[in-house]
């Protein structure tokens, strides 16, 4: 059954709903209405028969639950289903999809750090190209969940998957995305444990001291000492892109930004002490002193996570960068006493998701053990490094240069997954949605990228139009191309991740933060908090739920998807 919350003056109603398949339709089966202060209490109690719980908005219901010491199994966030109703094109057709914007859509909105933290992919584009990229007030969220009507949306949510071209996938992914909201939640709550005086040892290790208020740490200084001199100059800013180009350009170094890609390009003694320098600079502002007491509280790191974040359904994180979180101070991540960490990460994931998206058996059999060594293996390319070079180019776009010249031999050899992403990059090129394999699908250009598109075959249309639009198709092309794969693959980690949440319940028992628990997730590594004793079923637990997250999405096909698992007493120890 079905339990719906909705905040109402008097407290929290509860309506019950039979599930569809019991014959009791949409109809509410039975409400009761309880004062908020008895919330935790009566979700315990009913806890107990299994229920799928509903609410507009897990992030406003389940922390209360939590601090109150309930865990609940399963749910229902109407806001992320919502979301993915309203855009995939196996709903298009459904009353939902098709119905003007409403109370749930005002929060609809791709957050605007999401876009910020995936800034090394393929997915920015600039927001006058793409529709519904403005972030609203942070408390819009919590209001659209608490005013409109959570029992008529989850009717109407029902509805549109019982009427989807593919109800079995599409229910697959809402039930992922839910449980995702469910695991970030617990998080949280949980927290990833932080040893406060290792992560300072680090920072003077690596910085020198605590400087004071607007003072540069004492290696930052040394390093712009030796810029100072290389440069010939004592007027050197590097906190300052444009003030440093005027410096380079000064010593007749000719450099069009400061990124490091770029600097590392450039033979002077100037670049080594740059480099380092920047480094060091993200770090300080990052994750420096600062950083330690405003996100570290009682040897917890408890980042506010926001699954679904990015158009591909990634997560992002609205603060303290936990998807970012640096080599330099991973050490600081420091299992409790008597505990351990479990750090485990899905080995060449997006090439695997795409073997298994393709149904490419070739590809398949090659990812039998290293897909790289496999891909050498049949004949397409020489090395492990080439194979890798190409299949980065076959899912992100690269048709230039090593990757450019590597194609047609890796399309001969896998030549199902090879047309499969070409595919989906020639719908972007037309402005056409593609989908994930459970049913996310792509947002569509915005009207800027429309208009450009007609102007350039239109009356008058010149060749600079010409290009301009094509360049603008092929950008949008590669966003599709890589789409199917990155998102196709973040619902293999949502049904990973929610493996691993079930049966580390079953292994002991106790409250929440006592019995193993994830604690980190980055795409397609994640990190158990566990007591030491239990550490090798915890390893047992993450293996098997890989392999049962890719029957999940994938059936029979023989694709797989091997995972990497140590136990480590600190997370520098993992990698």
């Amino acid at each position: 059954m079905h339990i719906v919350l909705t905040a109402v003056p008097a407290g929290v109603l509860l309506t019950t709903i039979p599930d569809a398949s019991s014959g009791g339709g949409s109809a509410p089966h039975a409400t009761t209405t309880i004062p908020r202060a008895a919330l935790a209490a009566e979700v315990a109690r009913l806890e107990r028969d299994r229920p799928r719980w509903v609410w507009g908005d897990t992030s406003a219901w389940y922390p209360e639950l939590l601090a109150a010491g309930v865990r609940v199994e399963r749910c229902v966030d109407l806001r992320l289903c919502h979301t993915i109703l309203r855009g995939s094109q196996f709903t298009a057709d459904s009353v939902l999809a098709r119905s003007a914007r409403g109370p749930w859509d005002s929060a609809l909105v791709e957050p605007r750090e999401s876009r910020v933290r995936d800034e090394d992919t393929l997915f920015t584009f600039g927001d006058e190209l793409s529709e519904d990229v403005t972030a609203e007030p942070s408390n819009e969220r919590a209001n659209t969940s608490q005013n409109a009507d959570p029992v008529t949306e989850f009717v109407s949510q029902r509805a549109a998957v019982a009427g989807a071209a593919e109800p079995g996938r599409i229910g697959l992914l809402l039930a992922a995305e839910s449980a995702g909201a469910l695991i970030a939640s617990e998080m949280k709550c949980g927290g990833l444990p932080w040893h406060a005086g290792v992560h300072e040892g680090l920072l003077e290790s690596l910085l020198g001291p605590r400087p004071a208020p607007g003072v540069r740490p004492a290696r930052m200084e040394a390093l712009l000492e030796q810029m100072r001199l290389a440069l010939d100059q004592r007027d050197v800013n590097p906190d300052s892109p444009n003030e440093l180009l005027r410096a380079l350009g000064r010593a007749g170094i000719h450099a069009t930004s400061t990124r490091s890609w770029e600097l590392k390009e450039i033979t002077h003694p100037v670049i080594a002490p740059l480099l380092e320098y920047k480094k060091l600079a993200r770090l300080a502002s990052a994750n420096g002193w600062s950083w330690l007491e405003s996100w570290v509280v009682d040897g917890r790191f408890r980042p506010d996570y926001v699954p679904g974040g990015a158009a591909t359904g990634r997560w992002g994180a609205s603060g303290g960068g936990a998807l970012q979180l640096p080599k330099q101070i991973r050490a600081a991540v420091v299992a409790d006493p008597g505990w351990k960490l479990v750090v485990a990460d899905a080995a060449q994931l997006e090439p695997r998701i795409l073997a298994a998206l393709s149904a490419d058996r070739r590809m398949a059999e090659a990812g039998r053990g290293d897909l790289y060594e496999g891909i050498v293996a049949s004949g397409a390319v020489a090395t492990r490094a080439e194979a890798k070079i190409a299949m980065l180019g076959a899912m992100y776009g690269a048709t230039t240069g090593e990757s450019g010249r590597l194609m047609p031999a890796l399309t001969r050899a896998f030549p199902q997954a090879i047309a499969m992403v070409e595919s989906a990059a020639r719908a972007g090129e037309r402005g056409e949605k593609v989908s994930t394999r459970l049913g996310r699908s792509s947002q569509v250009p915005g009207q800027a990228w429309r208009d450009i598109q007609g102007a350039a075959y239109g009356e008058g249309a010149t060749e600079s139009d010409t290009r301009r639009a094509r360049g603008q198709a092929r950008a949008w092309g590669r966003f599709t191309r890589n789409f199917i794969v990155q998102g196709t693959a973040a619902e293999w980690a949502l049904s990973w991740m929610a493996g691993v949440r079930n049966e580390l319940w079953k292994l002991s028992p106790g409250a929440f933060t006592e019995r193993p628990h994830l604690v980190f997730f980055l795409h397609d590594e994640i990190i158990v908090h566990t007591p030491a004793h239990l550490a090798d079923s915890v390893v047992k637990i993450v293996r098997e739920s890989a392999a049962g997250a890719g029957r999940l999405l994938f059936g029979a096909l023989p694709v797989d998807f091997p995972v990497t698992a140590v136990v480590v007493d600190n997370y520098g120890q993992a990698k």
